[in-house]
């Protein structure tokens, strides 16, 4: 029987794709993007222990094999084990069945219009994915994955199949800075961006937006503007600080993009053919 790690579920997201949506976030990622807001869906949890003896509800044990057991019950969600973790994980991590994520969507189904997968890389459980947007579909519900771009669409298209389509990051297009922001190739994710297109399951692209990072912001807003057109929606995103690793916050920005420098190339995307472009 399938198992995936399940980082959380959020039985009601209406940031997520269109309407009111349960958002299935999958822990791991094979990118360590700066300026991530969820670092600790990166990696599984490694067992260190660290967290264990910080936890103040007393929820989180370690076992006579040494691994870090999660008590949900005890739990107070403060978030102080994600906090303290060096390896950027949680130990809050569930390995659940197809029928288990279905279990907490079908309590959610009367209020939703669909299903959104997110991460870390909701990918990496393609197989899981599959089976789990199949079922969701019996209840006439919409499916949606949200991803980095490193999954190969074109050499294996079985999840869209049974998906409406995916909501694409594009994060840097050129390589130097591509490297740096997101320590992995860029390759895949363009060759998504023009395949998605191509085959009518991209729903939306997202690119955050950096203050005083001129030259790269521009870079990638043309790029996508001139490949999208006006065939899907374009999510000018504004970096904010809050949730970025410490560490990475001075290299990137200690305070969010203000609106007007985001809308210039909001502005700058519409004036390209980009017709859906927007800011958040």
């Amino acid at each position: 029987m399938k198992r995936a790690p399940v980082n959380k579920i959020i039985p009601f997201s209406n940031v997520d794709g269109p309407g009111n949506r349960t958002s299935v976030f999958f822990q791991g990622c094979p990118f360590n993007c700066l300026f991530c807001h969820n670092p600790e869906t990166i990696h599984l949890c490694r067992h260190c222990g660290v967290c264990v003896e910080k936890c103040p509800a007393g929820a989180l044990t370690l076992d006579a094999q040494g691994q870090v057991r999660w008590d949900s019950g005890r739990c107070v969600q403060c978030d102080a084990c994600i906090r303290l973790c060096p390896h950027d994980a949680s130990p809050k991590v569930r390995w659940m069945t197809v029928e288990d994520v279905m279990g907490e969507i079908r309590r959610a189904a009367p209020y939703i219009g669909g299903v959104t997968t997110s991460g870390g890389e909701c990918t990496l459980q393609n197989d899981f994915l599959i089976d789990l947007f199949t079922e969701v579909g019996k209840l006439g519900k919409t499916c949606l994955i949200d991803s980095n771009g490193s999954f190969d669409f074109e050499r294996d298209p079985r999840v869209l199949a049974v998906s409406q389509g995916v909501m694409l990051d594009v994060k840097a297009v050129d390589p130097a800075w591509s490297d740096q922001l997101i320590s992995y190739p860029r390759d895949t994710v363009l060759k998504n961006l023009d395949y998605l297109l191509r085959v009518g399951k991209l729903y939306e692209v997202r690119t955050v937006i950096f203050p005083d990072r001129d030259q790269e912001n521009e870079a990638t807003v043309r790029y996508v503007a001139r490949h999208i057109g006006d065939g899907c929606n374009y999510k000018i995103i504004r970096y904010r600080p809050f949730g970025v690793r410490e560490k990475y916050q001075k290299l990137l920005g200690e305070f969010t993009a203000e609106a007007d420098y985001a809308e210039k190339y909001a502005q700058l995307a519409r004036d390209l053919g980009a017709a859906k472009a927007y800011v958040v």
